[in-house]
């Protein structure tokens, strides 16, 4: 089937099995993934969209060096580096043009890559070939290029003996008036499918006609050269699909259109009632086409078919992981829903898709826009507003981190004022709003409001309302230093979550953040290898997303000393960063802090870029004014600090690592390793921090171990360090245990050779 305009980067990634990864664009996904090796990509019948094409083949071939284009297009795209290759004569059909056009015009010539794409177009029909080469002598080569938008007009007109073929309209209606009137009337209908169709998408278009009867017609149909089989699937022709449509009359088209709908309606129903199997792409790819095409013809006004196919195609795109476009489906079923709230459960899914591409800044708005349409029912409008408020709170990027409280608060106020009392799911989303809107900063939870919350939404069985109300709790565990507490949230969240299907956006999102906090509570107590357990689990609906799996991947590879990887990955996450646009992500900016990290401990001079590079993902001049990054920025410089013994400013380091932190997560590596470098700094005040970070050492096994060892080198203790050498070992922070056993006279070359591996001095 053709691909529309607009489409065909999206058909691009379709045949080679990418989807769009934002906030990179689809075709930055393409350039990635033909980055990766050598690659031959083929574009057939380019002519019909030469200039989309040629932008996207001219990016392409900019920015992959070994990747190969071969296009076959009646044009030249007109691309740097692009070779030409005309084409001798393939078949009898461009002889036979060029024989026809000669006998009209002895002087015509065209190249032969032209003359296959004008008997391309004209279906290799002998006929349609023999009128078209008949009319160069009136139209020229460019006018015959231009007039093949409109195939049947262009082929009329001839001269012969038998009427029959004056044109190819004449021919195919001399097949047509040979068709009885059954066969007739489905050969009609069967023109508004532009990809083909099957038997079952055949009898769509004729209710009154049997199953038996229409294949019967099917049959005969093929037989008369009026339709294409293939396997369980037939097609019309372009040609002769656009004489079929030529026969129906306004009210027969509208009947044909009508009945189309209904069927991609139906069909696209069938399709999501086999999205918890694994055979339903397939099939779903052989009719997207149409369904699409379908739901473009329809207006944007109420309509259950309509509506019913567009809830369809976002539910789909969005299993086939093509995020916008579900988004952009779910906002046409709102346009074409019977009422307002109808449309407010279709934004309300739109909004839960935009956290599959971490935008919570779109699935914010969208959820404000549902609330408004949905004034006819009050549980309805408070479900949105509520479920605005929490995704305010739990997803702060960008403009919406300085969103004012006292606007979400009021958000919870008219939530609460129109819920009918009574609905258990309501009443949940509500005490969850009020928990998340907690104080004056975002991801700021109010403990006992969060109880209350989890409390309220295992009344109503729901395990995606209880993980999301887990989350709250886990938060508020989080921030009062409970790291222990909050890792438990944590699993049970992926215990609830693991059952549910991924293919449905309102428990996408749910599974999605689950997967995302279950590592960071790892790592915030310091279960290295639970961390890169979740990190590499194969079920994890977006781990192959270079925005969330390389931040996870990157921060605990430098923690358990894997350092080439740890660099590799920071390198490729910057570069894809820097080419999506930039924009900030402040939850990304700590995998950079790590990167800077191990470019410290190994002294190759990148440790400030790399420092510099965290403040620009976040946006922000001072690592202190971002929640996400104070204690990742502050650990990276004291442990580095300790490992080169650069005291100089071990003060400040140590007062800016106890000052406290909005976000807890990282606060125990930071404590840690501030009371270590003030051992090493001979600081007055080292026993009294490292009585201080004990705390710290409850709650994060690295923790432990590190102040385990700063007391050891405190009071030369060997069988502290040998304990904390254990430690390190039993969480697989290789680099840490090496620098232990360094400390360790007997063990000490050990260390240096473990170091040395890690491209580490000492």
């Amino acid at each position: 089937m053709p691909v529309r305009e607009g489409l065909v980067a999206r058909a691009v990634a379709t045949a080679l099995g990418v989807t769009e990864q934002p906030p990179q664009t689809l075709e930055q996904v393409l350039i990635e993934h033909l980055q990766s090796g050598r690659s031959l990509l083929v574009l057939d019948n380019c002519e019909h969209l030469v200039d989309e094409v040629a932008v996207l083949v001219e990016r392409l071939l900019g920015t992959c060096p070994e990747a190969t284009v071969l296009a076959t297009s009646r044009e030249r795209l007109g691309v740097p580096g692009e070779t030409t290759v005309l084409l001798p004569p393939l078949d009898a059909s461009t002889e036979l043009f060029f024989d026809r056009a000669r006998a009209v015009d002895p002087s015509f010539d065209a190249a032969p890559d032209d003359l296959t794409e004008v008997c391309a177009r004209l279906d290799g029909m002998p006929l349609a070939i023999e009128l078209a080469a008949a009319r160069i002598g009136s139209l020229g080569a460019d006018g015959l290029r231009a007039a093949l938008d409109d195939r049947l007009r262009l082929l009329a007109g001839g001269r012969g003996a038998d009427v029959r073929h004056r044109s190819l309209g004449a021919v195919i209606g001399w097949s047509h008036d040979l068709l009885d009137d059954e066969e007739r009337l489905l050969f009609h209908r069967l023109a508004v499918y532009v990809g083909g169709f099957d038997l079952d998408a055949a009898c769509a278009t004729s209710p009154e006609l049997g199953r038996g009867e229409v294949a019967d017609l099917l049959g005969r149909l093929t037989d008369k050269s009026l339709a294409v089989r293939r396997g369980s699937r037939w097609r019309l022709l372009e040609t002769i699909r656009e004489f079929a449509k030529d026969q129906l009359g306004p009210d027969e088209l509208e009947t044909a259109r009508d009945r189309y709908v209904r069927w991609a309606a139906d069909t696209a129903a069938d399709l999501e009632n086999q999205l918890d199997g694994s055979d339903w792409r397939t099939p779903y790819d052989e009719v997207v086409g149409d369904l699409r095409a379908a739901l473009a013809g329809t207006a944007a006004a109420p309509g259950p078919a309509a509506h019913r196919l567009a809830r369809s195609l976002g539910h789909l795109s969005f299993a086939r992981r093509e995020f916008l476009e579900s988004i952009d489906h779910y906002r046409s079923a709102a346009d074409r829903a019977e009422d307002g709230v109808a449309a407010a459960r279709d934004l309300r899914s739109a909004a839960d898709a935009t956290l599959a591409v971490s935008d919570a800044q779109t699935g914010v708005q969208l959820l404000l826009d549902a609330a408004e349409r949905a004034v006819a029912d009050g549980n309805v409008r408070a479900t949105m507003l509520a479920s605005a408020v929490i995704a305010v709170n739990r997803y702060p990027t960008g403009a919406l981190y300085q969103l004012p409280s006292e606007q979400t608060a009021r958000l919870v106020a008219k939530a609460v004022d129109c819920a009918i009392p009574g609905d258990l799911h309501v009443t949940a989303l509500i005490a969850s709003a009020k928990a998340w809107n907690h104080g004056d900063q975002r991801i700021q939870v109010d403990p006992k409001l969060a109880r209350e919350a989890v409390d309220a939404a295992r009344r109503t069985g729901d395990p995606v309302l209880i993980a999301g109300a887990l989350d709250a709790l886990t938060i508020a565990a989080g921030n009062s230093g409970r790291l222990r507490e909050a890792r438990s949230y944590a699993l049970e969240r992926m215990r609830l979550v693991e059952p549910l299907p991924q293919h449905e956006p309102y428990a996408a999102a749910e599974i999605i953040d689950a997967f995302h906090v279950a590592p960071t509570t790892a790592v915030a107590v310091g279960d290295l290898p639970a961390a890169l357990a979740v990190i590499r689990a194969p079920n994890d609906p977006v781990g192959d997303h270079p925005y969330i799996s390389l931040p996870r991947l990157i921060r605990v590879s430098a923690l358990t000393g894997r350092f080439d990887t740890c660099i590799e990955r920071a390198d490729a996450l910057w570069e894809r960063w820097q080419r999506a646009g930039a924009r900030p992500i402040e939850w990304m900016a700590s995998a950079m802090s790590m990167a800077a990290l191990v470019h410290g401990l190994r002294d190759d001079g990148l440790f400030e870029l790399w420092q510099t590079r965290s403040l620009e993902v976040a946006r922000a001049d001072h690592a202190v004014d971002v929640p996400w990054l104070a204690a990742p920025s502050v650990f990276a410089e004291a442990r580095v600090a300790v490992h080169l013994g650069a005291v100089d400013q071990a003060a400040d380091v140590v007062r800016r690592a106890f000052a406290g932190f909005e976000e807890y997560w990282w606060a125990p590596y930071a404590r840690a390793s501030a009371a270590e470098l003030a051992v090493v700094a001979g600081l007055p005040t080292a026993t009294d921090l490292l009585a201080a970070a004990a705390p710290d050492g409850v709650e994060n096994d690295w923790a432990a171990a590190c102040l385990a060892r700063a007391a050891g080198r405190m009071s030369g203790d060997k069988d502290a360090l040998q304990s904390a050498a254990d430690s390190f070992e039993r969480i697989e922070a290789r680099f840490e245990r090496a620098c232990t056993l360094v400390l360790l006279p007997e063990r000490a070359e050990e260390g240096r050779a473990e170091l040395a591996e890690l491209q580490v001095l000492r």
